[in-house]
């Protein structure tokens, strides 16, 4: 849920929060089969390995004394909204309602230790460090109706997307769904990029805006949210809707393997200029991600996108995660560095988003906000951390492995 002007090494190891990674469908093709959409975009049951939780201790946090700071007090609050009624986040959301929004870090650190237990969270295979990316919400300028400079449109949700739940057919695929579209009287896959992209524009969708840039564009669907600045000033804050059906397909990685850009360079700036330099190849380039994202737009009110548990994303507070390993809502307190340095950034953070890149036990991608600033932070993050997630009392993480 990203647009930046360094380093974005997340163009073909990871994406954003609502987008899925897999490499099994190529170049687009429609005939493909049909895939698992980001919101529920998951492994094969198989190959998932669950995470080893191993029990800890709040003296155990590096940097304890310091990683409580009201921006996450105020994400609580902000997430109680949605989880208040929910078991056991009722009577941890009543007594932090209770303390109210100005109480001070002490009492904050006093309440996280008496609600809840501390649990390190390790790979499958014990290793206590993972990767630890970056994302954010990039802006647009774009116009509600087409004109010569803003001609590319920006979709919603098409009309004839049809969703299906594999879990009510074979239970063992709970939280597994389709995309497809009926063709007579059978369903067939959606329409992929290419198909999407044709001159004629077969989508049955509303479109919400037009952009300038069909690239600027292709990476706002990566984030999967977005804004627009209109002729008049006003912004169109925008959220993700749906996907059409297929895995996302790093373009970057795709320039690595055919020799065009090095590891180094495949960042939004380098595919920009190998662009620049191969004008005839753009449409080619952007096929070779089949995934294509729908928007929804939302109340202006929003400063921020909206993540996986429903409440607005806060930025450097708000991390999507394997939901697989750890439930949305959890605190985490996150022992990493910022971006292109080895400064300490260790600070309790939420458990907020998900996606389909994000996989793994110690993995996570920070959200860093809006604009170009926060595109630099997230685009040149790609660190090491370690991860605690924080279990209300009576619960416990799943210890089955």
């Amino acid at each position: 849920m990203i647009k930046y002007l360094p380093l974005f090494f997340l163009l073909f190891v990871t994406s954003c929060a609502n987008v899925p990674q897999d490499d099994s469908l190529s170049k687009g093709s429609s005939t493909a089969q049909l895939a698992c959409p980001p919101s529920n975009a998951t492994s094969s049951v198989n190959n998932y390995q669950p995470p080893h939780f191993i029990k800890s201790d709040f003296s155990n946090l590096p940097n304890w004394s310091q990683g409580i700071h009201q921006q996450a007090w105020q994400a609580l609050l902000r997430q109680c909204e949605t989880l208040n009624n929910k078991t056991p986040w009722s009577t941890i959301c009543h007594q932090a309602n209770t303390l109210g929004d100005k109480t001070t870090e002490q009492a904050q650190r006093q309440f996280f230790e008496s609600y809840f237990e501390v649990w390190q969270i390790n790979n499958a295979d014990g290793s206590e460090t993972g990767l630890i990316t970056g994302y954010y919400e990039p802006v647009l300028k774009g116009s509600l109706v087409k004109t010569a400079y803003f001609h590319y449109p920006v979709y919603g949700e098409p009309k004839d997307l049809l969703t299906i739940d594999l879990g009510s057919v074979v239970p063992e695929l709970q939280g597994k769904r389709l995309r497809g579209r009926l063709q007579g009287q059978k369903v067939v896959p959606y329409l992929s990029r290419t198909d999407i992209e044709l001159e004629d524009q077969p989508l049955n969708a509303p479109i919400l805006a037009y952009v300038h840039d069909p690239v600027d564009l292709f990476f706002m669907q990566i984030q999967g949210s977005g804004q627009i600045i209109l002729p008049n000033g006003a912004h169109l804050h925008l959220g993700y809707a749906d996907q059409n059906g297929y895995p996302y397909r790093s373009i970057g990685r795709y320039l690595i393997d055919q020799g065009e850009l090095t590891l180094h360079n495949a960042s939004v700036n380098g595919i920009k200029k190998w662009l620049h330099r191969h004008p005839d190849q753009l449409n080619h380039l952007l096929n070779q991600n089949p995934s294509y994202v729908f928007f929804k737009i939302l109340p202006d009110s929003l400063k921020d996108p909206i993540g996986a548990l429903g409440v607005p994303l806060t930025p450097e507070v708000s991390l999507a995660v394997d939901i697989r390993a750890i439930p949305l809502g959890s605190p985490v307190y996150l022992d990493t560095t910022y971006p292109n340095s080895s400064q300490s950034l260790t600070k309790l953070m939420f458990a907020q988003d998900m996606g389909g890149a994000i996989r793994g036990a110690v993995r996570a991608d920070f959200y860093w906000g809006t604009g170009s600033h926060a595109g630099k932070e997230a685009g040149a993050m790609r660190q090491s951390g370690r991860m605690w997630v924080f279990f209300p009392k009576g619960s416990q993480p799943n210890l089955a492995h």
